[in-house]
């Protein structure tokens, strides 16, 4: 009986063990993610932090970022790329369209979930895109309704006749966005024209001309345009030229409205799904492109008031940076 009895103790006593063992093994899991960020400006840094949140709260000490931005250079996203397929992270998160390319092109193994990605199709020339990209690569939209968004500029200038499509032509989701926008606006009666820059250099007199023969401009959800609004602006609102922005980053900077989307909330949608590809609970491969579940009418209240523009009720003011 005593040697039963001291049988049935080691058999428990090697069960908690090894559930010990196990416990610690998982606790003992870590997680390095690399994030490569094409430039530096809110809607980007917004979509990153909200990233980094989830991760924080759901795995704590457990996870590490190696967080790099390319400074606008397509060429450095390529330098960040190859580092993180060296260094052997465990996800990369590829925040704008050129980080995504060179994530792509980097590795067809290491998870890769991109945010503040216009159009996915576009940004990887996926033919017959229905949603999900597939094999290691998935993640978040930050396209809004063009054609709200187009509608919204017939709601606050229905007078106007000349609408000038203001664009990095090096972005490939922003033609797609003003090719989108220019087919509505036609629709609805504009005459619109193409201004394209090709990099910030030029930005200033390709701004200049567009704000000479115009009555409005549209921006895109772009990213030079986007770490440039300051020169934009200080074109425009003296010419008295008011511009319809894509997102709400770039109309804090130099525009009258937007509709846009919580860029903090789409990078928290990205990390949710990082957590799940991390801990085995989803396969990327079989996740689809997660978009915005709400879009907010917003306006700038200093350059309304610098334009004289009158914005109709239903806007919501954007605060302006402390």
């Amino acid at each position: 009986m005593k040697k039963q009895m001291l049988t049935t103790v080691i058999l428990a006593a090697a069960a908690t063990s090894l559930i010990g063992t196990t416990a610690l093994a998982e606790e003992s899991q870590s997680y390095t993610v690399g994030i490569c960020q094409l430039v530096q400006h809110e809607a980007l840094d917004a979509a990153t932090q909200g990233f980094k949140d989830v991760l924080s709260e759901e795995l704590g000490d457990a996870v590490t970022f190696d967080e790099q931005n390319a400074q606008g250079d397509s060429n450095t996203c390529s330098t960040i790329i190859n580092s993180f397929v060296s260094n052997g992270v465990d996800l990369i998160l590829a925040n704008a369209t050129a980080s995504l390319q060179a994530a792509v092109a980097g590795t067809n193994e290491i998870p890769i979930l991109g945010t503040s990605i216009t159009e996915y199709g576009v940004a990887l020339e996926l033919e017959d895109f229905d949603g999900t990209v597939g094999g290691n690569v998935s993640g978040t939209s930050d396209l809004a309704p063009l054609d709200e968004q187009a509608a919204m500029l017939h709601e606050l200038f229905p007078d106007a006749k000349n609408v000038g499509l203001l664009y990095c032509s090096a972005e490939a989701n922003s033609q797609y966005q003003v090719d989108t926008v220019k087919a509505e606006l036609e629709e609805l009666g504009y005459s619109c024209e193409y201004y394209a820059f090709s990099d910030s250099n030029d930005l200033s007199s390709v701004v200049t001309t567009a704000s000479s023969e115009c009555d409005v401009i549209y921006v895109p959800t772009d990213n030079t345009a986007a770490s440039n609004t300051e020169i934009i602006n200080n074109i425009c609102q003296p010419a008295g030229i008011p511009i319809i922005a894509g997102e709400e980053g770039i109309c804090a900077g130099c525009g009258v409205a937007t509709l846009s989307i919580s860029y903090y909330d789409i990078g928290r949608t990205t990390g949710e799904m990082a957590v799940k590809i991390l801990t085995g609970e989803s396969d990327i491969s079989e996740m689809p492109i997660e978009y915005a579940p709400t879009f907010v009418k917003k306006y700038n209240p200093d350059i309304c008031e610098a334009l004289g523009i009158k914005i109709p009720e239903g806007y919501e003011a954007i605060e302006a940076a402390e």
